[in-house]
């Protein structure tokens, strides 16, 4: 069995979904007109790989600085590593754990969005070392 949907809970699911827009291009819109709002993420086109997922408003605490990860993490696949962490660090993002490479697969390094939840870049490269 295989993932097939994600949820990103935000303090503030606008500036969640001005981050996430601007730095990986997902469309993201609001689903229905309940509450509670929530919002779709199409993160790509359908027969390319991946998943899609949903946007909230958090119902509790965040996630705390500086504690181990105790929570699934979403990876995105990213084509130059480098570039992405500076647009992620340009949208108010922060790295949370260095880029670091894992052999045979690329470069993985982690981050925080702007309401402080965890993610992974990824960059392919079979020659990491």
């Amino acid at each position: 069995m295989r993932p097939v949907h994600f949820e990103i809970h935000a303090d503030d699911p606008e500036r969640a979904i001005k981050f996430y827009r601007s730095v990986f291009g997902w469309k993201i819109e609001r689903w229905g007109a309940g509450e509670p709002a929530y919002w779709l993420i199409t993160t790509g086109p359908k027969e390319a790989p991946g998943i899609d997922g949903g946007l909230l408003k958090r119902m509790g605490p965040p996630p705390a600085d500086m504690q181990p990860v105790s929570s699934y993490i979403n990876t995105i696949d990213v084509p130059d590593f480098d570039a992405a962490a500076k647009t992620v660090i340009a949208a108010n993002g922060r790295k949370a754990l260095d880029k670091m490479p894992i052999q045979g697969v690329g470069w993985l390094g982690y981050f925080k969005d702007t309401e402080g939840n965890l993610f992974g870049l990824m960059q392919a490269d079979p020659n990491a070392k």
